[in-house]
């Protein structure tokens, strides 16, 4: 299904999309980087509007967000295509495919956030690829969310022009930006873009919406995770939108275009973390490995164990609400009174077809 775009206008024979910083200048029935928006007959269309790569049922904490509901389900989605250029891509048969028969599932706004609530998701995550590029379904299905009180969530590498975020960002309820490095250099040469956009994005986020929003950082062995890379983005982060943003940093694995590069140690995930807490950040976490110490919220106040994690699933749980239990310090976040228990399934869904999913969500 096409859809007209919105963030774009014609030049002479061409039309400019301005959704993201590329401004691609689109020839007749040429497309965009991202391949999915399009000149259709001298308009900007949404190529995949209304399709999607798959929809799965998972953990909120795999997105990851650790302080957005924790313990809930959450119905994820995506979509094929990207405006990025990722030689690192983990899902790059999605990201990256120009296969439109990868768009399996067809279902309008209505379909997905009724599946949500037939499912016990709490919340709709646009993920697998970027929702920026499908914005205006991504929108689309979000105003219908929000009618039915199930929130959304968009993660995303935040690379959005000035002109549409605005738009996007005010029907999100929660996102987890990819800061994927904090050179100018590394976002030139292994993502095809550039560093500022991503961080004017985290700033608007902090100071002009009330998004809840979490960064994460994967750490790439020899490109992003030198201590001094790792040093100056934790101080821009305080610096720019305080202590409580947490941050996630993750281990690379080998994939697309970079299988030459190791795996991330351990060691490297456990000393950025233990600088970003030197540096003030109140709320640092590491992921892709197994250790359920740093995947734990902690009160900064009284040192409390707040929530424990392993993996995606939930331990203890002490918080009231907002409130460290045992100190009454307030915990920045999105909680309710008692944590869902959806632990770390992952169900895949076909829409229509609806699993027995068990447990509260």
């Amino acid at each position: 299904m096409t859809q007209e775009a919105r963030w774009w206008h014609r030049e002479g024979d061409k039309v400019v999309c301005t959704l993201c910083p590329r401004v691609c200048h689109i020839p007749a029935e040429g497309r965009g980087f991202c391949f999915v928006r399009a000149n259709v007959g001298g308009e900007l269309k949404l190529t995949t509007y209304g399709r999607s790569s798959g929809f799965c049922i998972d953990p909120i904490e795999k997105k990851p967000l650790n302080h957005f509901l924790p313990g809930t389900a959450v119905l994820s989605l995506g979509t094929a295509g990207c405006n990025l250029g990722c030689k690192f891509c983990q899902n790059w048969d999605i990201s990256k495919s120009r296969e439109m028969d990868r768009l399996a599932d067809q279902a309008d706004p209505d379909a997905i956030v009724a599946a949500a609530r037939r499912t016990g998701c709490r919340s709709i995550a646009f993920t697998y690829n970027d929702p920026i590029i499908w914005a205006e379904y991504a929108i689309d299905i979000a105003k219908a969310a929000r009618r039915e009180g199930i929130k959304t969530v968009a993660v995303t590498a935040g690379y959005i022009s000035e002109e549409a975020r605005g738009e996007f960002f005010q029907w999100m309820d929660a996102a987890n930006v990819d800061l994927k490095a904090f050179t100018e250099a590394f976002y030139r040469r292994l993502t095809q873009t550039h560093l500022q956009p991503v961080l004017d994005t985290l700033r608007y986020l902090k100071h002009e919406t009330d998004v809840w929003f979490e960064i994460t950082n994967l750490m790439i062995p020899g490109e992003n995770d030198s201590p001094d890379e790792t040093a100056q983005m934790c101080a821009w982060i305080v610096e720019n939108l305080g202590r409580d943003v947490p941050v996630h940093f993750t281990a690379f694995h080998p994939d697309f275009k970079m299988v030459d590069h190791p795996p991330t140690p351990s060691a490297t995930l456990l000393r950025a973390r233990q600088q970003a807490i030197e540096a003030g950040i109140r709320y640092a976490y590491v992921g892709n490995i197994d250790n359920a110490h740093c995947q734990s919220t902690y009160c900064p106040g009284c040192g409390e164990t707040l929530i424990e994690r392993n993996w995606y699933e939930l331990g203890a749980y002490r918080l009231g609400g907002n409130w460290c239990a045992a100190c009454g310090r307030p915990v920045p976040g999105v909680f309710e009174q008692a944590p869902g228990n959806w632990g770390r399934r992952r169900v895949p869904l076909r829409l229509g077809q609806w699993p027995s999913v068990g447990g509260s969500a």
